[in-house]
């Protein structure tokens, strides 16, 4: 799976008596900023990524095309007049299916990286924070997860208690949070001994402030960074386990099931069953990864271009 590190840009706001900001320090967060913008991959993958999304969520309230109501008459129609992308085997509008099919993928793909970076960021700050005992204990647990066969266990469980956009989540989330968490407990390891942290918590803060007010706010920069991954590795997981037949089935649609349900008719011609599916895959993939790559280079001081 895809991982990112980078440094907290520094949040640097200091203010002048009359309100104003000093002219001569500049906040790290419109450094970072300035920095993404000027990076032209990563403006394409936005653009990408907001295309995807406005396709599949707003696409189907003006285009109606039939996903649910098995037609053979129109079976393995060419791309043409009413049917854009052509249709499936049963008579499924393909572009009707890739717009439902990428809203399942999407809303997957951030809830997955939503359960991850919580529970990533929970273990990693209690780790970096206690350290000794908790650290080590709390850092094996996580190799021993690391250790698990990440697709075999979706796939049992996807078996045993039925796929379903929810179900999907909570499993890809539930076993992607390691890295996330040795992430976090790195950086919060290295935030815990400055002087603002050390001050409150001689000015008495418990541990538990001190993570939601000091520790996490500082590492924000890594959890942004990491989420963007996270959601291509769960989009790509959810492709995985659908290609292999374990994913969304009827009435709903995943990308993988699209990918899987066209494979077999590759050799007969039917070549709008594979190719629209495989390019959004690999398009919102890419994007997702530019948009990483591009955070990771902005918020890491020592990446930036000067």
């Amino acid at each position: 799976m895809a991982t990112g590190q980078a440094s907290l840009p520094p949040l640097d706001v200091t203010r002048a008596p009359e309100g104003g900001e000093v002219g001569a320090v500049q906040s790290g967060w419109r450094l970072a900023l300035r920095e993404f913008v000027r990076n032209r991959l990563a403006v394409v993958g936005v653009g990408i990524l907001l295309f995807f999304v406005l396709v599949c969520f707003l696409g189907p309230l003006f285009y109606h095309g039939n996903t649910l109501q098995a037609n053979l008459i129109n079976a393995h129609d060419s791309p043409g007049a009413g049917h854009p992308l052509g249709t499936d085997i049963n008579g499924f509008d393909i572009l009707g299916q890739l717009m439902t099919g990428g809203q399942a993928a999407l809303e997957i793909g951030f809830f997955a990286a939503f359960v991850a970076i919580t529970i990533g960021a929970l273990v990693g700050s209690v780790a970096g924070l206690a350290g000794g005992i908790v650290d080590t204990a709390l850092m094996r647990i996580t190799d021993v997860f690391l250790s698990v066969p990440f697709l075999f266990v979706v796939l049992i469980l996807a078996v045993r208690y039925g796929a379903s956009v929810l179900s999907l989540s909570l499993v890809i989330g539930g076993f992607s949070w390691q890295v996330p968490a040795r992430l976090i407990r790195g950086e919060v390891l290295t935030i815990r001994e400055r002087d603002f942290v050390l001050a409150a918590r001689t000015a008495g803060a418990g541990n538990w402030r001190l993570i939601r007010r000091h520790l996490l706010p500082n590492a924000l920069g890594v959890m942004i960074v990491n989420v963007t991954f996270q959601v291509a590795d769960a989009i790509l997981a959810v492709a995985y386990v659908g290609f292999l037949g374990f994913g969304l089935h009827y009435p709903n649609v995943d990308w993988g099931d699209m990918l899987s349900d066209g494979t077999g008719f590759l050799t007969d011609g039917y070549w709008w069953l594979i190719w629209p599916v495989l390019t959004c895959i690999v398009l919102t993939v890419m994007a997702l990864n530019f948009i990483g790559d591009a955070l990771r280079d902005s918020m890491d001081v020592r990446l930036r271009r000067r």
